[in-house]
């Protein structure tokens, strides 16, 4: 089990984007939310696709965002896991 937030644990990696989520984070944005790193950019995205801080470039946003509906159960699943400071796997890039 992970202690505290901020410890990272990877998502998924699409092409250049990395989507992370943090374990134990529920204080700064208060809903599932995943972290996506691409090309010196970084934005915190809810679940349902809201930008809650940063930026990604309009490309990656738009992959993001029809990554995210496509596998939104398993983003969900690993939420709950996360939140929880427990591990969750990796989930495969299907586009």
């Amino acid at each position: 089990m992970w202690k505290g937030s901020g410890v990272m644990g990877d998502l998924c990696t699409i092409g250049s984007m990395k989507i992370t989520m943090r374990f134990r984070d529920t204080q700064q944005h208060h809903k599932p939310h995943v972290h996506a790193h691409c090309d010196g950019c970084d934005a915190s995205v809810g679940v349902d696709g809201e930008i809650l801080a940063g930026s990604l470039p309009v490309k990656q946003m738009k992959i993001l965002v029809g990554w995210l509906a496509l596998h939104e159960e398993e983003v969900y699943a690993a939420w709950e896991l996360a939140v929880q400071g427990k591990h969750f796997s990796k989930i495969e890039v299907k586009l």
